[in-house]
């Protein structure tokens, strides 16, 4: 999707708009500029390369970042030695910051050799006022740093990193509104994200992202349908709705409005065929909300409703506010209104205070529910967190112990249900060609389990790729499938 905004008609000289989102155009021809100096000196304009770590809502806030870059002028490249290299970072867990440390290495390097790139750090480990300092005091070569409320400001950031040529540092600890209107790219033509809130009011103890995403803002419904209805006159086929809490969406807007009623209105939207949501807090999930998934037809069939843990006790110090016997009545709710859901789900390993006894907990829900999949973790320390507070630390050679049985039972009950389906017909939106095998298309069914097909020549890759089509399971192979496509 692209704006009909020409920036060669923007008035660089006046000054820049108090008024969002024209200052961002503003400053994207301010910069366009740049770039343009920036191929006179070396016959080609400046590359961008943009690596995203987290979940689905920095990947949405990257294909953001994407299309103010390629309305500046840079092209972009997966190589890391690009002219504008930017991380979009995750703090969810230790890993996470390490990673971004390591690969900063790597880069001072790359800049000594290209005294031009720039090097951009942005999003959720910006937030955390330790990091920022680490990055302000050992590693002076970063030239921007930004975090997560202010994503929309990189156009006017960058151009204030080209005129101070010196470190930038401009990350909010509250946001300021959301900013509508801006440029949008997405990494597939026919499917994409919609951010429908930001923000988290849980304080789950474990979890930082309160902390570096703010509280809760919902975004009006009508812009959320508006947006849908562009994407879908630009090609789009499949939406992903996208918060931290999606079932507490519209609580805090000036005329309420529900996830399940703004979930009727998107599946109202003509010439949509899909749309699937991330993420469901098991505490906010209403019937309301199981009674829109049964009605509206565009639903996959596929809730993500995280876990954590199967202990009562444990839910407790998680401050989850749900119970073990909570969780299992819900997904009873679920199941008889909506009998071919898969289900998947996150669960944390080795929480402070867990027992053996609380971990067979957990392993009884995993064996009751059933899981399609299920993203598993160890627990990570977060400073700044309850949790990391918490007496009774577990082990580590106890936590692998657990985390590998806990692996194992999913493992095996993953593939009794994909076996389960083997012989049927189901309708594919075909996603790419295969990485590791390029006669094979890739694609995914509405419950979001994978499958790989022969797809023919490159033609026939082409005609398939961006459409929905039938295959029949051929083979389970645990988590995804082998099929032929259905003449």
């Amino acid at each position: 999707m692209h704006y009909d905004i020409d920036l060669d008609k923007i008035d660089v000289l006046s000054v820049a708009p108090e008024s969002e989102p024209e200052r961002q155009y503003y400053f994207m021809a301010k910069c366009r500029q740049y770039t343009r100096r920036f191929f006179e000196k070396k016959g080609r304009f400046p590359t961008a390369c943009i690596q995203t770590l987290g979940c689905q809502m920095n990947a949405k806030d990257s294909e953001k970042m994407a299309a103010v870059l390629s309305c500046i002028g840079y092209e972009e490249t997966d190589s890391k030695e690009a002219d504008l290299v930017l991380y979009n970072t995750c703090t969810v867990r230790e890993n996470a910051n390490l990673k971004i440390y390591g690969r900063l290495g790597y880069l001072k390097k790359k800049k000594k050799e290209n005294p031009d790139m720039k090097i951009v750090l942005c999003g959720c480990m910006m937030q955390e006022a330790d990091e920022r300092e680490k990055i302000r005091k050992e590693y002076p070569f970063v030239d921007i740093v930004f975090g997560t409320h202010n994503i929309y400001k990189l156009a006017e950031l960058l151009y204030e990193q080209i005129q101070a040529e010196a470190q930038i540092i401009d990350v909010w600890e509250e946001a300021r509104g959301i900013v509508e209107d801006l440029p949008g790219r997405r990494k597939y033509p026919f499917k994409t994200g919609v951010n429908i809130m930001f923000g988290c009011n849980n304080f789950c103890s474990y979890c930082i992202v309160p902390y570096v995403r703010g509280r809760e803002r919902s975004r009006e419904p009508d812009d959320i349908v508006d947006e849908v209805k562009r994407l879908v006159e630009d090609g789009v086929l499949e939406v992903m709705l996208l918060g931290q809490n999606v079932n507490s969406y519209g609580k805090n807007l000036n005329h309420p409005v529900s996830f399940a009623s703004l979930l009727r209105r998107v599946d109202a939207v003509k010439g949509l065929k899909r749309i699937r949501f991330m993420t469901s807090h098991p505490k906010d999930l209403s019937d309301e909300l199981i009674d829109a998934m049964h009605e509206c037809q565009k639903v996959c069939a596929h809730l993500h409703l995280p876990l954590q843990s199967g202990s009562s006790r444990i839910l407790e110090k998680m401050n989850r506010r749900y119970s073990k016997e909570d969780y299992l009545g819900l997904v009873d709710r679920i199941r008889d209104r909506l009998p071919d859901i898969s289900l998947t789900t996150d669960i944390i390993v080795g929480f402070p205070g867990e027992t053996e006894e609380d971990f067979e907990e957990t392993l009884d829900v995993v064996r009751r529910v059933r899981f399609d999949s299920a993203y598993t973790f160890i627990y990570s320390k977060r400073f700044g967190t309850p949790a990391a507070d918490m007496e009774g630390q577990v082990p580590e050679e106890v936590v692998k112990r657990r985390f590998d049985r806990l692996l194992g039972v999913i493992k095996e009950i993953s593939k009794e249900i994909t076996d389960s389906r083997v012989g049927q017909t189901v309708d594919v939106l075909f996603e790419e060609i295969n990485e590791q095998d390029a006669s094979l298309l890739t694609g995914r069914l509405s419950n979001n389990a994978v499958v790989h097909c022969k797809g023919g020549n490159s033609s026939c890759h082409a005609f398939y790729i961006g459409k929905i089509v039938s295959v029949k399971l051929l083979e389970s192979r645990g988590f995804y499938y082998m099929g032929e496509i259905v003449s």
